[in-house]
């Protein structure tokens, strides 16, 4: 886990935190990329194991439990390396993935890397609309209910909080219902042609899968806002007759802003695992659905690849944020030798 420790918030006035020796930096930015290729190493064996932690054998899977003539078992046996120990296939394996390489889809009897390439835009553009909407709509609704306290931010706090509570799949099909089939303002289906045209189509699914995030967001905006508001640094300033403006933009804001956007960042990796949701019900045609399919289909190569790369992408998004934060925010200190 992170080293890093948060001291006391700074002070109106206050000196610049010191500059960290660049020897501590990039020890510290080694120890986290030390760390993620370890967290790596640990996923891709937990999804290679998944193959073989399921029922039956490898071998029912690739023949689709058919009886198959002993020639044909052993040309799949030799193709496949199930004869190998369970390491020499797992290590076989690795290489391959190293290279790119994730071997051939049992269904379609094409290079997975290929075949996942194809789908990898949907989900990439639904996640950035997705996230780009969490930021946006949380961080506003959040900044207002903190700052401006009163009817309006109470409603707006309680609609967001309604809605956190509402599943992702549940709202992806009200959302479909209203503005697909009753208004007709956008599409029900498809992730349509690429450029203007797909994001239009992506409008209604990115909005399904940033809603419970948007929520989540905003409380914790409006929490960190008004913990800030509240401490002795900000009272004083406002009590000696600084401006309210002035003392919210250089100090609320800027002390509550590190710790929100961290999170909001995570929140935004959290993204990626609920785009499979999402693309299942729109059928998008992306990796989240195209994983859906694969499982139903034992198509154990492509689930390993899809699960690796979204395991992956949560990973390295953890460990840049946890990196971007700790650099970023001058009341961290990096392990124990810099205060």
């Amino acid at each position: 886990m992170s080293h890093a420790t948060v001291t006391a918030p700074v002070q109106p006035g206050q000196a610049k935190a010191k500059q960290r020796p660049v020897g501590v930096i990039l020890r510290f930015v080694a120890t986290r990329i030390v760390g993620l290729v370890v967290t790596l190493f640990i996923a891709s064996l937990v999804v290679f194991g998944a193959l073989y932690a399921a029922p039956g054998s490898p071998l029912t899977y690739l023949t689709h439990g058919r009886t198959i003539s002993p020639d044909a078992i052993a040309a799949i046996k030799a193709e496949y390396h199930l004869d190998d120990s369970i390491w020499q296939q797992y290590l076989r394996w690795l290489g391959d993935v190293v290279h790119g390489d994730f071997g051939t889809s049992i269904i379609y009897n094409q290079p997975v890397s290929s075949l996942v390439g194809s789908r990898a835009s949907a989900t990439t553009l639904l996640v950035l609309m997705a996230a780009a909407i969490v930021l946006v709509v949380g961080l506003a609704i959040g900044t207002l209910a903190g700052l401006k306290p009163g009817w309006l931010s109470r409603s707006a706090m309680a609609g967001a909080t309604g809605v956190m509570a509402v599943p992702t799949f549940v709202g992806a099909v009200v959302l479909i219902i209203v503005f697909a089939v009753d208004l007709e303002w956008f599409p029900v289906f498809g992730a349509g042609r690429a450029g203007l045209d797909e994001v239009y189509h992506l409008v209604l699914p990115s909005i399904a899968l940033a809603l419970a995030s948007v929520a989540f967001v905003a409380r914790l905006a409006q929490t960190a806002i008004r913990q800030e508001l509240s401490a002795d640094h900000v009272q004083t300033a406002i009590s000696r007759g600084l401006p309210r403006g002035a003392v919210v933009r250089r100090h609320v804001m800027r002390n509550a802003a590190m710790p929100v956007l961290t999170v909001a960042g995570l929140t935004i990796a959290g993204l990626i695992a609920g785009s499979v949701v999402v693309e299942q019900v729109f059928q998008l045609g992306g990796l989240g659905q195209f994983l859906v399919n694969s499982v139903q289909q034992k198509d154990f190569p492509v689930v390993q690849a899809i699960c690796l790369m979204y395991v992956a992408a949560f990973i390295v998004l953890n460990t840049l944020i946890d990196i971007a934060y700790t650099l970023l925010d001058p009341r961290v200190s990096i392990g124990k030798k810099d205060s």
